[in-house]
């Protein structure tokens, strides 16, 4: 799973274990993932994170339980507020449709024949792990609003932002926002170039800004 070979190794460096549950591929894919989150931290605070769709849900989450959540560790967020014609949700819009209409073959045909054989790799194993739920996972994660500026503001835990300025998909411009606007937020940068050969680069730069905006790792 790629978000385990992101954030484990890196999470592990500063005394943390990384949990990363399987996703629930359908409509219902982002309450069970902060159904997971809630599970998670039934014996304590925690440290919440994800990728993309998984950053918005877990700040998501962080909004909803502000005693449960020790920090937050977001990756390439896509958007904030109504994810409108964002690039991220653009994205999962087309892949979804091609999925429905071509199925899984020709959907990955036609969005990675010019991607970078690390990513094309990545999304041919991450698609096929959903099934037949993938159009409406890809549906739901183009659809649900992240948190706001304002909401983010409201949070009061260390929160460690990243972002890649080669992204085209996940601006930058979007984690800078994200972090700017979070009570404790710090941003880290790495490459999407880089993250194709070294992916705990991306975790890296999550847990560095995690430690900026005055993160403490356990003793």
């Amino acid at each position: 799973m790629f978000v385990r070979s992101v954030f484990q190794v890196p999470l592990a460096a500063v005394g943390i274990h990384t949990v990363t549950p399987s996703p629930s591929p359908g409509t219902r894919l982002g309450e069970a993932f902060l159904t997971a989150l809630d599970d998670a931290a039934t014996d304590g605070p925690i440290l919440a994170g994800g990728i993309s769709f998984g950053a918005h849900l877990a700040a998501e989450w962080a909004l909803r339980n502000p005693g449960r959540c020790a920090g937050l560790l977001l990756a390439l967020p896509g958007w904030n507020g109504d994810p409108g014609d964002s690039p991220a949700a653009v994205s999962a819009r087309l892949g979804a449709d091609l999925v429905h209409d071509g199925g899984l073959d020709g959907a990955l045909r036609d969005l990675t024949g010019s991607a970078d054989p690390w990513l094309a790799a990545e999304l041919d194993r991450a698609w096929r792990g959903y099934g037949a739920g993938l159009a409406d996972s890809l549906r739901v994660a183009a659809a649900r609003p992240a948190p706001t500026l304002a909401d983010l503001a409201t949070l009061d835990v260390p929160a460690g932002v990243a972002g890649c300025p080669d992204d085209l998909v996940h601006p930058l411009a979007v984690a800078r926002a994200w972090a700017g606007a979070l009570g404790r937020g710090a941003l880290r940068t790495t490459r999407i170039d880089i993250v194709g050969a070294d992916p705990e680069a991306l975790g890296r730069a999550a847990v560095l800004a995690w430690l900026a905006a005055g993160g403490v790792p356990p003793r």
